[in-house]
C-alpha cells in the first residue's frame, strides 16, 4: 500500500509499505477514506517528538471502513463506516477508568508516533471497540475528519480547561486550525468576548467570519494594549495558546487576569520561561493536557446535527500520491492560506 513515512527531522517520503494485519485480538483493519495533516505532524517533522521514530507512517486522523476485525471486536464488523480518533483507548486500565484515555497504558496517542498510522491506504486501530466510531448514516464524512483530533482537542484543552463561561472573556492566541477549532466550541458556553490573535490577516478575517468578536494583528498591534483596553485594564478571564512556541505561551501570561487561567493546547518543542516574579499573586491557574476525546460522542452530534459546520476548516484537497504537495501546503499556511487539507487515497 501507499503510505507517508517519516524519515527524521526534516525529511518523508511517499512509498509502499505492506498492509497492516490484525495483531491483537481487539485489532481492526480500516480502509482510509479521508484523512489529514494535522500542526502535530509539522512538529513531528521539526523534531519536537522524539517517539516517533524514523520508519513511521504519519498521520492519527481519518475515516474509513471496516475491512477486517479480530475475534475480540465486538462493536464492528467489515464494512462498517467509522470515525477514527486520534486517541486509542482500551477502557479498562487506571488512566481509561479514570478518563484519562489519553495515557492508556497499552494506547493514548500512538497513531502516527508509536505505531503506524492513517496517512495511508490502511490502519490498524488496537482497542478498536473503544477507539473508533459508528458514522451516522447520511453524515458528511469530509467533516467528520475534523473530528478525529482538533474538534475534541479545541474544546478540551482550551474551552473547558479554560473554563469558559458565560459573559467571560477569552483570548486565543492562534488562529490556525486548532485555534479556529477553539473559536468554534467557545461559543457553546456564550463568552461575552473572544478574542484572536495571530499574524496571519487571512487567518484572522477566517476567524471573524467563525465568530470572534475582535481580531488583534498581532505584527502591526500591541496585543497586551489592545487586551487591556478590551477588558478595563483587567485583562482576559481565559487565555489560551494554540501555536506551540515560547513566545506565545510567555504572551498569554500577559493576557490572562487575575483569577484567570492559562490554558495550553500547543505542543512545545522548546522549554518557555514562565514569570513567576509577577504571577505568584495573582491566583491563576494553569493547564496543560492531551486530549482524551472523552467528549468526540458529544460533538459528534452536534456535527451532525449541523450546529458545528466542521468541513468550512477544510480549505484544501489533495489524493494520497499528491500528498507531498499538500505537506508543502499547509506548511506554508501564511502564504496558500490553508486551513486544513484533505487527503482521499
Amino acid at each position: 500500500m501507499r503510505a507517508l513515512i517519516y524519515d527524521g527531522p526534516g525529511q518523508k517520503h511517499l512509498g509502499q509499505r505492506e498492509a497492516p494485519r490484525i495483531v491483537e485480538v481487539g485489532d481492526a483493519i480500516v480502509r482510509v477514506t479521508h484523512t489529514t495533516i494535522c500542526g502535530t505532524d509539522l512538529h513531528i517533522l521539526k523534531g519536537d517528538v522524539p517517539s516517533c521514530e524514523p520508519g513511521r507512517i504519519l498521520g492519527h486522523e481519518g475515516v474509513g471502513v471496516v475491512e477486517e476485525v479480530g475475534p475480540a471486536v465486538a462493536n464492528f464488523k467489515p464494512g462498517d463506516h467509522v470515525l477514527i480518533s486520534c486517541i486509542t483507548a482500551c477502557g479498562r486500565c487506571d488512566y481509561c477508568r479514570r478518563g484519562i484515555y489519553s495515557h492508556c497504558t497499552s494506547g493514548g496517542w500512538i497513531l502516527g508516533n508509536a505505531i503506524d498510522g492513517t496517512q495511508a491506504e490502511y490502519v490498524r486501530i488496537p482497542h478498536a471497540d473503544t477507539s473508533l466510531y459508528p458514522v451516522p448514516p447520511g453524515t458528511d464524512e469530509e467533516a467528520l475528519v475534523m473530528l478525529s483530533d482538533i474538534l475534541p482537542t479545541g474544546f478540551e484543552c482550551g474551552v473547558l480547561n479554560g473554563k469558559v463561561a458565560p459573559g467571560s472573556t477569552v483570548a486565543i492566541v492562534g488562529a490556525g486550525p486548532i485555534g479556529l477549532a477553539t473559536l468554534l466550541t467557545a461559543q457553546f458556553y456564550s463568552p461575552a468576548q473572544i478574542i484572536m490573535i495571530d499574524i496571519d490577516a487571512n487567518r484572522l478575517a477566517v476567524a471573524e467570519k467563525f465568530g470572534a468578536t475582535r481580531t488583534i494583528a498581532s505584527r502591526t498591534e500591541d496585543p497586551v494594549a489592545a487586551i487591556k483596553a478590551l477588558t478595563g485594564g483587567q485583562g482576559v478571564d481565559t487565555a489560551i495558546e494554540a501555536v506551540g512556541v515560547p513566545a506565545t505561551f510567555e504572551l498569554c501570561q500577559d493576557l490572562v487576569a487575575p483569577g484567570g487561567v492559562i490554558a495550553n493546547i500547543g505542543v512545545h518543542g522548546k522549554k518557555a520561561d514562565l514569570h513567576l516574579e509577577r504571577l505568584w499573586a495573582h491566583n491563576i491557574t494553569i493547564t496543560t493536557r492531551l486530549v482524551d476525546t472523552a467528549t468526540t460522542a458529544m460533538l459528534l452530534k452536534t456535527v451532525a446535527s449541523g450546529k458545528i459546520d466542521a468541513k468550512k476548516l477544510v480549505t484544501h484537497r489533495f489524493t494520497l500520491d499528491g500528498i507531498m504537495e499538500a505537506y508543502d501546503v499547509f506548511g506554508r499556511a501564511a502564504e496558500t492560506q490553508a486551513l486544513k487539507v484533505l487527503i482521499t487515497p
